[in-house]
C-alpha cells in the first residue's frame, strides 16, 4: 500500500520493528535461549530509545488529532510496550506479540484513518516535523 509521503518515515520505521518482532518471536518459538537474550539486550540497547521517541511523536502530534476510542488505544498499546521494554524479565514472546499487534494496527487502522481525515496541510505538517 502506497503511504502519504508524510507517514513514510513512520511507515519504515515499523517495518524496522516489525522484522525485528518477528525474529525476537522465532527465537522465543524455536527454544533458543542464548538468541532469545542476546535479541532482548539489542532490543534495549538498540530499539528502546528510538521507539520511545516514535512514540513521543505520535502523542505529542497525531493523539490530538485521533477519535478518542483511537487515541485511548493507541496510548495503552504504547504503555504496554514501554513496560514490556523497561522491565528486566520481559517475556520475549509477550513483547513481540505486543510490538507486531501495535504494528499492524497503526499501519491497518491508523494511518489509513490519518490519510483519509488530515487535510494536506495537516499531513504537511508532520512531514515537517519528521525533518
Amino acid at each position: 500500500m502506497k503511504r502519504h509521503p508524510a507517514l513514510v518515515p513512520l511507515s519504515h520505521e515499523h517495518h524496522h520493528n516489525l522484522s525485528f518482532a518477528q525474529r525476537l518471536r522465532r527465537s522465543f518459538l524455536n527454544g533458543d535461549d542464548s538468541e532469545r537474550v542476546a535479541l532482548l539486550d539489542i532490543f534495549r540497547q538498540q530499539y528502546a530509545a528510538p521507539l520511545e521517541q516514535h512514540f513521543q511523536l505520535e502523542e505529542a502530534w497525531l493523539l490530538p488529532r485521533l477519535e478518542e476510542t483511537t487515541g485511548k488505544r493507541l496510548l495503552t498499546e504504547h504503555r504496554e510496550l514501554r513496560e514490556l521494554a523497561a522491565a528486566p524479565s520481559t517475556d520475549p514472546l509477550r513483547l513481540a506479540d505486543a510490538l507486531i499487534a501495535h504494528v499492524r494496527f497503526e499501519e491497518r487502522e491508523l494511518f489509513p484513518w490519518l490519510e483519509q481525515h488530515l487535510s494536506a496541510e495537516q499531513l504537511t505538517a508532520l512531514a515537517t516535523r519528521l525533518g
